[in-house]
């Protein structure tokens, strides 16, 4: 949602009449922090998580809206040499021949990864390699150089300055995460938010969404 809400900020702000102050952080720890109560108008997680916190009275009931969908993908920093990562073969080449792979630590995507890693039996010869990260901190360690590669959400990756998108995992081996969203109970710009859903569900921004890697839900 980074580049999404990056894109369509000043439009949003102008059709809903308020200041867009957006946070971003993997889905787990933005639950944890609407749990302890921080306070929020819309939150956009996952649909199984925005209906936990439907169940506990934090987001309004039939205000749920699915958004879209991404995969999992691999970036790198831009300008290096190119990498096949189309196939489960060539994928495994890639990453028994990367100098070192950076993931989110609480993120879905880096929690996939591992598990395709099993499922190609290197998962031993890649645990020496493998670096977990907080969600900022991953990306920096790609621009430093401190990680060859980066695992995250394609939408992330095409989100971050100076990385590229080597490309999706191959079919065989990828996995989707849904971004939903949800008005809170508690807030008081309550027509406010549900504008700010409905925009993002206009038909203008079809494109801006597969843009920035996610695939849209109608």
């Amino acid at each position: 949602m980074r580049g999404i809400l990056r894109d369509l900020g000043q439009d949003i702000e102008g059709a809903i009449g308020h200041k867009l102050i957006v946070e971003y952080d993997v889905f787990s720890v933005l639950k944890r922090r609407i749990d302890a109560g921080d306070m929020f108008d819309v939150a956009i997680l996952s649909p199984d998580l925005i209906d936990d916190l439907i169940k506990m009275g934090k987001i309004a009931v039939n205000t749920r809206t699915d958004l879209g969908r991404h995969g999992v993908g691999i970036g790198m920093h831009k300008g290096g040499s190119h990498h096949d990562i189309s196939s489960a073969d060539a994928l495994k080449r890639t990453m028994l021949n990367a100098r070192s792979v950076a993931y989110f630590r609480e993120g879905t995507a880096g929690q996939h990864f591992l598990s395709v890693l099993a499922r190609l039996g290197i998962a031993n010869d890649m645990k020496s390699k493998l670096k977990a990260y907080d969600a900022d901190a991953a990306a920096q360690a790609v621009l430093k150089g401190d990680a060859e590669f980066i695992v995250a959400g394609i939408g992330t990756v095409l989100a971050l300055p100076a990385v590229e998108l080597v490309g999706a995992l191959p079919p065989e081996l990828q996995s989707f995460t849904t971004y939903a969203a949800g008005v809170s109970a508690g807030t008081k710009q309550r027509e406010a938010a549900r504008e700010l859903i409905g925009f993002l569900k206009g038909p203008k921004d079809l494109t801006l969404m597969r843009a920035n890697g996610l695939e849209p839900t109608r």
